[in-house]
């Protein structure tokens, strides 16, 4: 099942367009959840929320949402994947707060970060086999047989990351479910993405994927609100193919009256 969801939701300039003017922003979340079935958490890599309020997610949630967070920068991009088991073990120790509404760990690697697959794979040893893990490698070193048969063997999967409506990794399979994130389309209005993209990624995740296993697919190009927009987009062109489709905004909440019409070009 594709599982579609943005990257964040706390946005203010989507107020007035996802989220109604007179809504307090303590109640987006509760907003968000009741629209879509997962988002992705980037403010934990910046800094890592406490306990308790990965366990007020949870408490404020549906028992279907998901919630995929990105791991500290501490681990990634301070240690840089260097002696792993505190980072990894106190950020454990505070996600899993969110039970079984945890979705995927994020990891996402430095640009500048050349490829070291030892030292991933003694960092995702250390993950439970019950936490899914989704790695996001950015420097083109990584690109080889070695970094692909760490994620096999620790069963993680390999973002796929576009920018530009185009792959900017490799289209590996590396386990049983896909994690695709869409930074920046090249539709109008920026950062749009336009149907043909969003085909080509439909096509692209349905031919790895079968009906049955997971694909999280989430919209970070953020401003105006293009990835809600984009999100609604690629499910309706999802169900017409007949995937299944986790829930999006529809009617009135799925643009809300300031944003802008469909994409058009790439």
């Amino acid at each position: 099942m594709i599982l579609l969801g943005t990257s964040g939701w706390q946005y203010r300039d989507w107020r007035g367009r996802f989220y109604p003017t007179g809504l307090p922003q303590r109640l987006w979340l509760e907003h968000f959840a009741a629209r879509f079935a997962t988002v992705e958490v980037n403010n934990a890599f910046y800094r890592l929320p406490e306990r308790d309020t990965f366990a007020a997610w949870r408490d404020r949630t549906p028992d279907d949402f998901c919630v995929a967070v990105k791991m500290s920068r501490y681990l990634t991009h301070i240690k840089r994947l260097r002696e792993p088991a505190e980072p990894v073990a106190r950020f454990l120790g505070r996600a899993t707060a969110l039970g079984d509404r945890l979705g995927p760990v994020l990891l996402q690697l430095p640009p500048n970060l050349p490829a070291d697959p030892a030292a991933l794979d003694a960092t995702l040893a250390l993950f439970p086999a019950d936490v899914r893990v989704a790695v996001e490698p950015r420097h083109r070193s990584w690109w080889t047989d070695a970094t692909r048969g760490v994620l096999q063997r620790r069963r993680a999967a390999l973002v796929w990351a576009d920018r530009g409506g185009r792959p900017v990794t490799p289209l590996w399979r590396t386990t049983d479910f896909g994690y695709l994130r869409l930074h920046e389309g090249r539709a109008h209005p920026w950062p749009r993405y336009g149907r043909a993209a969003l085909a080509s990624w439909l096509r692209r995740l349905a031919a790895a994927f079968d009906d049955v296993e997971p694909a999280y697919v989430y919209f970070n190009n953020d401003p105006g609100g293009a990835a809600v927009l984009d999100a609604v987009a690629f499910a309706g062109l999802a169900g017409r193919a007949g995937r299944r489709v986790s829930r999006v905004p529809t009617g009135p909440d799925a643009t809300g009256p300031a944003l802008p019409p469909g994409p058009v070009g790439a």
